[in-house]
């Protein structure tokens, strides 16, 4: 084995030999930067000669030679301190014997290699058989001031909300027992409403404070306590005194609407039917005007048209029933209208049978019903009549005529309830994650070589790869989905379509990144992720219905596609000359691009984490599955083909639709964000949270982007690399970014996230 003697010069860049050539994801851009050190240095013509012989691509260093750069650093008895600034650098003048004191400033050639290459101890301390130096404090960064970004304009709000869930009512406890549980969730909710969070997204006039994003920072925060307790307390407030708020007037919001968000007047919120699932539209229960007594007849025509599912079933005496509104023989479409359902003292009223759903995989806390209607009245003024109302004649009006226009209208008021269950999804994600990061930074396996103290499971690579990219996407989801409560909040009727297709995206989107999420910490602690007591089990019960709740996911995405079809279908008929040349431009854009070698061929690090090539390519995915989903559209209408079969035809091609632009507006939301982002160190961090992001969902669809002449293979494998190597180079900040999500101490009561 070659062991032959270096001089100074040469040994300090031994270290940073080894890591490159050791790492396997050399680059044009990596040499550059090591050969620019070179040349900088005071270095003899010689030794410049000799590494930059080392630097070559295609003629790497011989095996033996990189074996014997190891056998020098293992044997030199130098300690790695982790917790230098600059360890490598440190490292590497220890080795060269030019750094005999504590003191001395780093070699500002060493110095630049470590930074411009964004070499990390995990990058190299499995490489090197030397003793470490750890340090207790190993980040840079203030979880507070990542906090403080999360919360936002809403910081106040929060921050005393989270010291209000001190309060030992909202301890957390395994529950087992069902009706108790319940009882449990139930006298949390009346408690949060007794300091009116409740109503935050009510007016002042009926105890609110008029602002929904700060109630769904709420929402989200009630994650950190229970499922179950987030779920009614949605339920009550959002859903029901929701739908009191949206789709009445003032009559109902005077005599309902404080009452709602004080929980005295408990409430739910009955759409969905056993039979008709997420079909609203098609709904069988019926709600018939009857001039006579002024009154409206609500029925269940069969028994499997009951009303399903429904949270606080059990407890509520009021319910907004979504039915067939038919007025003088005529059906108006679906409406909502309130119904009393049990009497002051608890009693189901007359004509009213409700079912307990029964025990479910989570949400056990949560009291859901069947309900069933026999002719039961109720006055005509309970009618939640913002879209349509009867007059006291018995005629019926609606400010908009087109019916399917009016269907849509009234339920693009309760998107609010959609962004707030991904909200939900997402809170539910940080808290495994902080258990998750929180045990792999205490428990040990493994080791290498004769080391006496086993491995942190948080310094494996794959471990990193487990559970970084989900810290990273929960960072994106939580500002896209502030940025889109108050793009909601801020909408009109007549804007909130666009709204509506990005809430569907979203949710869909999102909610089922919270359940690959949580389901991955679970493996993640292994054993200890299965036991109740550690939280991460009832995470998973709990948020694995938020992909069906408030929509359910496939038809989301559908609907979401069917959403850009429609934007795409107007510009692509647009008589503007204009838009059509803009449209002709994008696709010969994307052709030149595609067939661009120097393009689908490019690896250099500085163009894959340059946030213009990703974002360019997460829209040229949307893109291009648009125009042909559209182009088939086109293609099958030629053929006469109907359009429930068109439908059908290109189903599956409007869930990835969906899912790519839902991925697509996410990233472009977060990058606007974090440009505005005024602290530069703080920037760096979010722009790497943003290309771990970006290329690992370029790398998940890495087929696609293969399939379609996009990427190349040695493209593909470059992504590849740099996500894991993004992993490394956030593993020193895992701590910050999860304590960064402000989870109260009090909350994490799971054993494994202790020291």
């Amino acid at each position: 084995m070659n062991t032959e003697k270096h001089t100074s010069g040469i040994s300090k860049y031994i270290p940073f030999l080894y890591v490159i050539w050791a790492d396997d994801l050399l680059s044009a851009s990596e040499i550059a930067v090591f050969k620019k050190a070179v040349e900088r240095d005071s270095l003899t013509e010689a030794e410049s000669s000799l590494l930059n012989s080392w630097l070559q691509p295609d003629h790497p260093p011989k095996d033996e030679l990189i074996a014997s750069w190891k056998q020098q650093i293992d044997g030199s008895g130098i300690k790695l301190v982790e917790s230098d600034t600059y360890p490598l650098t440190s490292f590497s003048m220890k080795l060269s014997q030019t750094d005999d004191s504590e003191g001395e400033t780093p070699d500002e050639n060493l110095k630049f290699i470590e930074i411009n290459l964004g070499i990390q101890p995990n990058h190299y301390r499995h490489l090197f058989d030397v003793q470490r130096q750890r340090s207790s404090v190993a980040d840079f960064y203030d979880p507070g001031q990542i906090d403080l970004l999360l919360k936002g304009e809403h910081t106040s709000q929060i921050d005393v909300f989270r010291e209000f869930l001190s309060d030992p009512i909202f301890s957390w406890e395994i529950s087992t027992e069902k009706d108790r549980f319940r009882m449990k969730v139930l006298e949390q909710v009346k408690h949060l409403a007794t300091k009116g969070y409740g109503a935050m997204a009510y007016d002042k006039a009926y105890g609110g404070i008029g602002n929904m994003p700060a109630y769904a920072g709420i929402f989200e925060n009630l994650m950190f306590v229970s499922g179950s307790l987030t779920v009614k307390f949605g339920v009550q407030f959002g859903l029901f005194g929701g739908s009191i708020q949206n789709l009445g007037t003032k009559k109902h919001h005077d005599r309902w609407l404080r009452s709602a968000g004080e929980a005295k007047t408990l409430g739910c919120f009955a759409m969905t039917e056993t039979r008709h699932g997420s079909n609203v539209r098609g709904i069988k229960t019926t709600a018939t005007y009857i001039e006579e007594t002024d009154s409206i007849i609500i029925d269940t025509p069969g028994e499997n048209d009951n009303k399903e599912y429904i949270g606080n079933a059990l407890h509520a005496e009021m319910a907004t029933v979504f039915a067939q509104l038919i007025v003088n023989g005529i059906n108006q479409g679906v409406h909502a209208v309130l119904v009393r359902i049990r009497d002051d003292k608890g009693k189901l009223m007359p004509g009213v049978r409700i079912e307990d759903n029964g025990d479910k995989l989570g949400l056990n806390g949560v009291d859901n019903g069947k309900i069933w209607f026999k002719n039961v009245s109720v006055p005509r003024e309970n009618l939640l009549n913002r879209f349509g109302d009867i007059d006291e004649n018995g005629k019926y009006t609606s400010a908009i005529d087109n019916p399917n226009k009016r269907f849509f209208t009234m339920l693009g008021t309760l998107v609010g309830g959609r962004i707030c269950v991904a909200k939900g999804a997402v809170g539910g994600a940080k808290m495994a994650l902080a258990i998750a990061v929180k045990y792999a930074l205490q428990r040990r396996q493994f080791n290498s070589g004769e080391k006496v103290q086993e491995d942190l499971i948080m310094d494996y690579p794959s471990h990193q790869l487990r559970l970084i990219p989900s810290i990273a996407q929960s960072y994106v989801y939580h500002f896209t989905l502030e940025q889109m409560i108050r793009d909601y909040t801020a909408s009109s009727e007549a804007s909130r379509r666009k709204v509506e297709t990005q809430a569907a995206a979203l949710k869909a989107l999102i909610t089922d990144f919270a359940n690959k999420a949580i389901q991955e910490c679970r493996e993640a602690c292994g054993g200890k992720g299965y036991l109740t007591e550690n939280r991460i089990a009832d995470l998973k019960n709990d948020v694995d219905i938020f992909t069906t709740f408030e929509g359910d996911n496939t038809v989301l995405l559908q609907l979401a596609a069917k959403g850009v079809l429609t934007d795409f279908t107007s510009e692509f008929n647009s008589d503007s000359y204009g838009d059509l040349l803009k449209l002709a431009g994008q696709q010969l854009s994307d052709r030149l691009t595609t067939f661009n070698p120097l393009f689908t061929n490019n690896t250099d690090k500085e163009h894959l984490f340059d946030p213009d090539f990703q974002l360019e390519a997460l829209r040229y995915r949307v893109r291009r599955l648009t125009f042909s989903a559209a182009s088939r559209i086109r293609r099958y209408a030629k053929k006469g083909i109907p359009p429930q079969q068109l439908s059908l035809k290109i189903q599956t091609h409007l869930i990835q639709l969906g899912k790519a632009y839902g991925i697509a507006l996410s990233y472009e939301i977060f990058s606007d964000f974090v440009n505005r982002i005024d602290h530069d160190k703080m920037q760096f961090l979010f722009r790497k949270l943003g290309s771990l992001y970006a290329l690992y969902h370029i790398h998940s669809n890495a087929a696609w982007y293969l399939e379609h002449g996009y990427i190349s293979g040695n493209k593909s494998k470059a992504i590849r690399q740099r996500v894991e190597r993004l992993c490394t180079e956030l593993r020193p900040h895992v701590v910050s970014l999860v304590d960064g999500y402000g989870i109260p101490e009090y909350c994490i009561t799971a054993p494994i996230s202790k020291p």
